[in-house]
């Protein structure tokens, strides 16, 4: 399994690396004993769903079982379990700032104060710190540049990146747009399958509907066009960290052209290895236009 140990100075951004290696697909849990660790792998690794990758927090709340870190780790390590240890700093002007905002107080400040439980962090942290993969000073990042940062970094781990999910979602525009639509396409130029009497009351997931949509030179057009846009583009949702996206297809009605082109993208997308649900918003409602 892959294991990143996230761990540092509170106030530092271990909470925000968290949630970034949530996002990319890592199972999560803060807090952990350290002691607890070669179980909970054990039984992740028996999980039916097969937990692959976890990010575990560790910080002085574990006060109590820190010493034992060195052992424990080195244990996996010799299961073969990929370790990565990621150390979090500030310096102690920013930690203080960034507690007196926040007003919490620090957890090792006892009677002495922000700066000083800071100074006893560093300390009871300096052998975890000596033995981290990468330390990450976060004293001039915003939230948004650490996650960037950390994201780089991630990154060159391998399978480290959660397959983007992709929503393809038909809909018609007489009952309003989608809110959550990424990505909108509109297919109202294509010719309407609702002035075909013989198509009129069906749907665009029935087979002459499909033939209809798909036999015009401008859906052919469309598709060639869309694919190569999707292909391109795609990569780059993934890259900047987006774990969902929707691409909204719409037409007059939401019942013919749409369905028929979301439901042909979504193929093109399952073909290329996406994750792909593809749902039709306004499919079933009366036919009054295509």
């Amino acid at each position: 399994m892959q294991v990143v140990v996230v761990t540092g100075l509170s106030g530092s951004g271990k909470s925000t690396a968290i949630r970034v290696l949530e996002d990319r697909g890592f199972y999560c849990i803060d807090n952990l004993p350290v002691t607890l660790i070669p179980r909970f792998l054990e039984l992740s690794e028996n999980n039916q769903e097969h937990i692959g990758r976890v990010a575990l927090g560790i910080d002085l709340r574990e006060r109590i079982f820190l010493h034992e870190y060195p052992t424990v780790l080195e244990g996996l390590r010799q299961k073969g379990h990929q370790i990565k240890i990621l150390y979090f700093e500030a310096s102690a002007d920013v930690l203080v700032r960034r507690f007196s905002e926040t007003r919490r107080p620090h957890p090792a400040a006892g009677d002495g104060g922000v700066l000083q439980g800071i100074r006893t962090e560093e300390e009871q942290l300096a052998e975890l710190r000596a033995s981290a993969d990468l330390v990450m000073d976060t004293s001039a990042y915003s939230v948004h540049e650490l996650r960037e940062a950390l994201l780089q970094h991630i990154e060159r781990y391998p399978h480290s990146q959660r397959p983007l999910l992709i929503t393809v979602e038909s809909f018609g525009y007489k009952y309003g747009v989608p809110i959550d639509a990424d990505i909108m396409l509109d297919v109202r130029f294509l010719p309407n399958p609702f002035f075909v009497d013989a198509l009129r009351h069906k749907t665009g997931t029935e087979r002459a509907v499909v033939e209809f949509v798909l036999g015009q030179e401008e859906t052919a057009l469309f598709l060639s066009q869309t694919s190569a846009l999707l292909k391109s583009t795609l990569p780059l949702y993934a890259r900047e960290g987006k774990s969902y996206l929707t691409l909204a297809i719409g037409c007059t009605g939401g019942q013919h052209r749409s369905v028929v082109i979301a439901e042909e993208l979504g193929r093109q997308l399952q073909a290329w290895d996406y994750t792909v649900r593809i749902q039709h918003r306004d499919r079933q409602r009366e036919r009054v236009s295509g």
